[in-house]
């Protein structure tokens, strides 16, 4: 170092860690260092729509724990991924707030193809890596959906897995959109493709599309693809011989499917109505681009590797996978396509398309962006005049915090509803529930809480007073709470997460048998709502032979003799 530059500060020095913060390790480290203090640290959140969503997450984790395999030992409508990083994840942070230990459950399989992603690209252009570094990280940094189902700030407590979906859908197509390295691409794409098969079943249908879209184009080679798939095919045959989980998890795919026969259309025209603020101006950008290939004249083999090309199979493929979810990230996968248009219009100064392609790019982007921004900067600033819910007994589950009003609002729904159970009842008789969108309002959600607190406590009321610990509890609700709270063994066979118009598949023997050898099944009832009596009946044969117990205001019991 010369004298001048001593004095000036070392200026040297300067341009080091200025071209340091400005690479991709620099972002990537810093987020996981983010990741790990907010698992470590003990954060109240404030709480969003269908919070008890979460609970499945504690639920598998402890049942893994306890050496139960999913889809094997339990139904549920999704992939084991997701469950067995959560329980990973929490043996290193047990006390971790919940939404972000679910939501935060896919970063060991995004960092690392992400980096891979990032450093291939940034031997060529760090702006283009960080490009597509940066908004992949701003979209996972955050519990938060594109849709919200509630006015008041929170952070949402359900579609984990259909944002984990959409997470590996971006960096899928932006590994086939960028990434040079031959080898590396076909690795990304086998380990993508198997992620996005373990997490749901929809993801590797979108990531088909995509694929094989890129053999059209040119960007892969048929037999890197065919490479990929092999290897693809093989893990999973691996891990069927190895756990059986495969088979298992392909059967409850099959049993979810007939339980849930909505046709394409409807559900089709749900997702455009939810999201046509995205939609519709990439059909416009779709067409900005159509007309230019028309003036253009490009061959069939640029065409499909043009802007063009990309964009439509990226909306196609997103539009399969997004008509299956509910609640996401939704179309953030077209982003890579997005800054692949940028990419190649934004130095065609002399082009009379550039200026209305340049903005229908930023109205396809901006929206979901803004939303996502705007949904999190609301629930971080309200947070701090929230009151938290006196729930010590729910562990970190109840580490959440809403407006007094809405607290105080969901205290009396404990006391008023076990009044006016007749009322109830009526609702229940005439099929609807007492609010149509119960389950997305914060407070009954904040009642939901307040409602196992009352349970936990009745629990070991009753308990001391009969001198007999429950081996185990099966709530006849959406989600069952108190194993994992209480540390008891959660049953076999059961559906993980019971929902009467989606997820609840037959009672079969296995299921009773091992219903039978709970010691508890709980009826909630505040409130008493169509689903809850659904479920309640769905399981009688569970409830024969067993003696009722009223254990307190909200909640009854049948206890095995």
């Amino acid at each position: 170092m010369t004298s001048t530059q001593a004095a000036a500060g070392n200026p040297a020095s300067g341009a080091h860690w200025r071209y340091f913060i400005a690479s991709p390790t620099f972002w990537i480290v810093s987020f996981l260092v983010a990741v790990i203090l907010g698992l470590a640290l003990p954060i109240r959140l404030p709480l969003g729509p269908n919070y008890w969503d979460t609970d499945i997450y504690l639920d598998a984790a402890q049942r893994i724990r306890q050496g139960q395999i999913p889809n094997i030992d339990f139904f549920t409508s999704i992939g084991p991924l997701g469950f067995y990083l959560t329980a990973g994840i929490r043996e290193l942070f047990p006390d971790a707030q919940p939404a972000l230990l679910a939501n935060w459950a896919i970063v060991p399989v995004l960092l690392p193809i992400a980096a891979l992603i990032a450093w291939d690209i940034d031997a060529r252009s760090r702006r283009l890596a960080l490009a597509i570094l940066i908004p992949l990280l701003f979209l996972t940094s955050l519990p938060i959906n594109l849709h919200s189902l509630y006015p008041s700030p929170g952070f949402d407590g359900f579609g984990y897995y259909n944002r984990h979906v959409a997470l590996l859908l971006y960096l899928l197509l932006a590994a086939l959109l960028f990434v040079e390295n031959r080898v590396l691409l076909t690795s990304l794409v086998a380990v993508l493709m198997t992620a996005l098969f373990l997490v749901k079943v929809t993801g590797p249908v979108s990531g088909a599309v995509l694929v094989g879209y890129s053999v059209l184009a040119g960007r892969m080679r048929f037999r890197d693809a065919a490479i990929a798939a092999a290897s693809v095919i093989g893990a999973l045959i691996t891990l069927e011989l190895s756990t059986g989980v495969i088979y298992a998890y392909v059967e409850d795919v099959f049993v979810l499917a007939m339980l849930n026969t909505g046709s394409f259309l409807w559900r089709f025209l749900t997702l455009g109505s939810i999201k046509f603020n995205v939609i519709a101006p990439c059909l416009m950008l779709l067409g900005a681009l159509a007309f230019a290939a028309w003036r253009d004249r490009p061959s069939l083999a640029e065409l499909l590797a043009s802007p063009l090309g990309w964009l439509a199979a990226s909306l196609v493929a997103l539009v399969l996978g997004e008509t299956q979810n509910s609640g996401s990230l939704e179309f953030i996968g077209l982003w890579p396509a997005l800054i692949l248009i940028l990419k190649t219009y934004y130095p065609r100064s002399g082009d009379s398309l550039r200026p209305y392609v340049l903005v229908l790019v930023m109205a396809v982007s901006l929206p979901s962006a803004i939303i996502f921004l705007e949904r999190g900067a609301r629930a971080v600033i309200a947070a701090p005049r929230y009151q938290a819910l006196d729930v010590p007994d729910v562990g970190p589950l109840g580490r959440v915090s809403l407006k007094p009003e809405l607290a105080e609002r969901a205290i009396t729904q404990v006391d008023h509803y076990p009044k006016y159970q007749d009322a109830y009842e009526d609702l229940v008789q005439r099929g609807i529930l007492p609010s149509a969108t119960l389950f997305s309002e914060i407070d009954h959600q904040a009642t939901w809480l307040l409602e196992v607190q009352q349970g936990i406590d009745a629990i070991k009321r009753w308990e001391a007073a009969n001198g007999r610990q429950l081996n185990g509890f099966f709530a006849l609700d959406f989600v069952s709470p108190f194993n994992h709270l209480l540390g008891r063994a959660a049953p076999l066979h059961v559906a993980l997460g019971i929902d009467t118009e989606r997820t609840n598949p037959k009672v079969t023997r296995e299921m009773l048998e091992a219903l039978r050898g709970i010691d508890a099944l709980l009826r909630p009832k505040c409130p008493v709502e169509v689903k809850r009596a659904a479920i309640w009946k769905h399981f009688a044969q569970a409830r024969e032979g067993r003696r009722l117990v009223s254990l307190s205001p909200c909640w009854d019991m049948y206890l095995k003799q």
